[in-house]
């Protein structure tokens, strides 16, 4: 599928006739991910990957009824983590770079989560989508890239580019910075629900008048 000849104040347009129906269809748009603090949502999120966030959320329960707090985490062994999300992909590397992780934030940062990219990412098993969206969820702004924002990015025709940070730069670029985080949860929600990678919805879409993908995906 070719994206159309578009200037870039046209495509600025048509991103925002995309940001007003996304605000009209998912008002109040936010993380899925069940959690009571940074530390829990940063725990979530690193669980997040290559998972459903239904998945994580039936695990965090009592993951984080055990352990609460860095603190809780930090002092015991990746094997007795590994029972709490053993229903999770590549749990055992998870539950590795989880107590790194914990470790980490209670040596280096006092127990609590950096609100700094650069720091954040230092952290075992965080990159650069999990340190954007734990930081949007704090109130710092970015678009985050999952497959979701990515698939639905190319479909719309407002990246071109094959890796997240660029997909993250070229949305970011044409929406305005206080709705970043809103767009990347708002995205998500609808490749999850309706823009869906196999069978996309195309018939109750509330983007298709501004998607050049309509009908062809």
């Amino acid at each position: 599928m070719g994206c159309p000849r578009e200037r870039l104040e046209e495509k600025k347009t048509r991103a925002q006739a995309i940001l007003k129906a996304l605000k009209a269809a998912y008002p109040g748009a936010r993380t899925e991910l069940r959690h009571g603090s940074p530390f829990q949502l940063l725990v979530a999120t690193v669980l997040s990957a290559q998972a459903t966030d239904k998945s994580v959320n039936q695990a965090t329960p009592s993951l984080f009824a055990r352990f609460p707090t860095p603190k809780a985490l930090a002092e015991v062994s990746p094997e007795e983590v590994e029972p709490y999300i053993r229903r999770i992909g590549l749990y055992r590397t998870k539950a590795r770079n989880l107590v790194a992780l914990a470790r980490r934030l209670v040596e280096e940062h006092g127990g609590e989560v950096p609100r700094d990219k650069e720091a954040l990412m230092r952290l075992p098993g965080v990159g650069w989508k999990t340190a954007t969206v734990v930081l949007g969820v704090l109130g710092v702004p970015g678009i985050a890239v999952d497959t979701h924002v990515a698939r639905l990015a190319r479909r719309l025709c407002l990246s071109e580019a094959r890796r997240p940070e660029g997909i993250g730069q070229d949305l970011e670029a044409l929406f305005p910075k206080e709705d970043w985080v809103f767009v990347h949860h708002a995205l998500v929600l609808h490749g999850r629900y309706v823009c869906t990678a196999r069978k996309p919805n195309c018939p109750a879409c509330p983007l298709a008048p501004h998607c050049p993908s309509r009908g062809k995906a």
